[in-house]
């Protein structure tokens, strides 16, 4: 009969309370070591982190390596590697290893085993939520801010929801490569340009490569420009690419769509909803809100809004949203529908914690770097709209620049990319002169004749200038914008305009 396997186990009197089951660790672990396949049929999403003994985590981490590798593991080959592990040779040195594999019960429920790891780690992570909640309400030497502190708490409970450590290490570098090789074969397989969220736009695609998880994307525009309108386009776009490709069988993390989360400070969901029920029944807003339709009108508008019943965009139309707030609101959403894609219209209706209100540069800067956080802390993209400064409309060429960003420095720092949507038809059609009448000169009908045909050469276009881009180059991209229905689309025959277009 095999020796029994002396596991280790805590003495410290705060270790005996905390939610643990070493023997679980061993015989799972003895399971691996028999058998490799098991860690490659597991559904837990079990790391080294999650096992409570330190030395079971470092083997099972060393397993994963040697597996990645296409090597077989078994405690011979991990043998060399645990040497010189001192706290190993406290139970047995080398021979733990093979002990470790002289039961074999593990091999009847490995899953069930990881299962539980798994879940006693959550345990011990909600005691160490807890216990910092308890020891932050109690302390009272500080200015005391109980609202900050729930909303500290709730992102510390949003980790463990996720199965992420708060005293998590730094990741090593396979795993970052992984990941980059991941996003790497999503463009390859979409056709070379989508490494990220579609945008529904080619042209945007194209020069961008998608809405890459954890940035932060500023679209701004002067008042009139079409940022809303643009922003729920793309919100839209990504939500109904994943309707359809979910409708095609293909699973949510092979999707290029996304769920999104609309946060409208500014316009009710309903004006919204109607924004998106012109633009897809192909009537304008305005006959939609006066109901001034036909039948055939309003047969398409239903044929609509039932195929955007299923769609997976929510919006969230509370005004006045503080930026703890919507972080809240937010991780709640990627908790129940898994959100992949967040837009805030718009960044200077955000409120901040109250501190830096004296200082609007200030509050503006902590929204931005809030926003940026909640990009990498929910691993989506973030689209946040921003008003821009007066000062464009003092020069000649209207076109927007970086400086233009009303309180500009923090969220151009904070940024990974910074678009401005421009359309010249807009400064153009505020130009108009005196329409000429029949007794009027020459030069009057003259005036009106150039300007309608500068009209009549911008009309409809709209272009995106990508002004900072952390993942590839700068530069303008050229839209076709129906301004009756507020929908942005790609502009025909662009290569053949393009080269005129420079």
């Amino acid at each position: 009969m095999a020796e029994p396997i002396p596991f280790p186990r805590a003495d410290e009197p705060v270790a005996r309370v905390l939610p643990s089951n070493v023997e679980a660790e061993a015989a799972f672990l003895g399971a691996a070591l028999i058998d490799n396949r098991v860690i490659e049929e597991l559904v837990t999403p079990l790391r080294p982190d999650h096992f409570f003994e330190p030395v079971h985590g470092r083997i099972y981490e060393r397993i994963l390596q040697l597996l990645d590798r296409k090597a077989v593991v078994t405690p011979v080959t991990l043998r060399p590697y645990f040497e010189a592990d001192e706290a190993l040779k406290d139970l047995g040195g080398a021979a733990y290893l093979a002990r470790l594999t002289a039961d074999g019960q593990g091999l009847l429920a490995p899953r069930e085993l990881a299962e539980q790891i798994y879940d006693l780690a959550l345990l011990r992570e909600l005691v160490s939520v807890g216990r910092n909640l308890v020891n932050s309400a109690l302390d009272t030497s500080e200015s005391v801010a109980p609202m900050e502190q729930v909303a500290l708490a709730e992102a510390a409970l949003y980790k463990v929801a996720e199965g992420a450590s708060s005293s998590s290490e730094a990741q090593g570098f396979a795993v970052a490569t992984r990941t980059a090789l991941g996003m790497i074969e999503t463009a390859l397989l979409s056709g070379g340009h989508i490494s990220g969220k579609t945008t529904g736009l080619t042209s945007i695609n194209e020069k961008i490569g998608g809405l890459h998880d954890s940035d932060l994307i500023i679209l701004a525009g002067r008042p009139g420009m079409g940022k809303t309108s643009l922003a729920t386009n793309i919100a839209f776009n990504a939500a109904d690419r994943l309707r359809r490709d979910l409708a095609d069988g293909i699973a949510p993390e092979k999707s290029v769509g996304a769920a999104c989360a609309f946060f409208s400070l500014e316009m009710s969901a309903d004006q919204l909803a109607t924004r998106i029920l012109a633009e897809q029944s192909g009537i304008s807003s305005e006959a939609l809100r006066m109901g001034k339709i036909s039948r055939e009108d309003f047969q398409s508008l239903s044929y609509a809004s039932q195929r955007l019943a299923e769609l997976p965009l929510y919006i969230d139309d509370t005004p006045a949203l503080s930026i703890a707030a919507l972080r809240t609101r937010a991780r709640r959403l990627k908790r129940r529908h898994d959100i992949g894609l967040v837009v805030v219209d718009y960044l200077q209706l955000l409120q901040g914690s109250g501190k830096a209100n004296d200082n609007r540069v200030n509050e503006i800067s902590e929204i931005s770097r809030g926003l940026k956080t909640l990009a990498k802390e929910l691993s989506v993209p973030v689209i946040a709209l921003s008003q821009l400064s007066r000062a464009v409309e003092q020069r000649d060429d209207k076109r927007p620049q970086l400086s233009d960003l009303r309180e500009s420095g923090s969220i151009e720092q904070d940024a990974d990319m910074v678009w401005f949507v421009f359309r010249e038809d807009y400064y153009v059609a505020a130009k108009e002169p005196k329409r000429p009448d029949e007794g009027d000169d020459a030069k009057t009908h003259e005036l009106h004749a150039k300007w309608a045909e500068d009209m009549e050469r911008v009309y409809g276009l709209a272009e995106l200038i990508v002004a900072k881009q952390r993942h590839g180059s700068t530069g303008k991209v050229r839209m076709r914008f129906e301004s009756r229905i507020t929908r942005f689309s790609d502009l025909a025959d662009e290569s053949q305009r393009h080269a005129d277009y420079d």
